[in-house]
């Protein structure tokens, strides 16, 4: 795990690890490949998650739910997304829910994240 400049982040990091280290594994895993993604990324601890900005423009976010582990897309609607992997139906946002760690692999995380920005 790479650790944060911002505290407060680091600080969640950490403390999602003690609530369910399951979710935790796939939330790092998935902030990683944002973040070798986009090494200028910048986050921050808002809405209850982890969210990353680009030039000052968020443009995802992470979030740790009950069963799944929430990756998020500011203009999701915009993104390539041939097998239909991408949820919701607002105007702008879409996201990808991640069950397993497996699901970062088949619901190909790194080709939404490309698209992102």
């Amino acid at each position: 795990m790479k650790k944060s400049e911002n505290e407060g982040v680091q600080n969640f990091l950490e403390e999602i690890k003690l609530v369910d280290a399951d979710k935790s594994n796939m939330l790092i895993e998935i902030r990683d490949i944002i973040l070798n993604t986009f090494p200028k990324t910048k986050e921050k601890v808002m809405y209850g998650g982890l969210v990353f900005f680009l030039n000052d423009e968020m443009f995802s976010g992470l979030f740790l739910n009950k069963k799944h582990v929430t990756l998020e897309f500011s203009t999701g609607y915009l993104m390539e997304d041939p097998k239909k992997a991408l949820e919701g139906k607002g105007k702008y946002r879409r996201h990808l829910k991640i069950l397993t760690t497996e699901d970062i692999l088949n619901k190909e995380v790194s080709f939404f994240v490309r698209q992102a920005v």
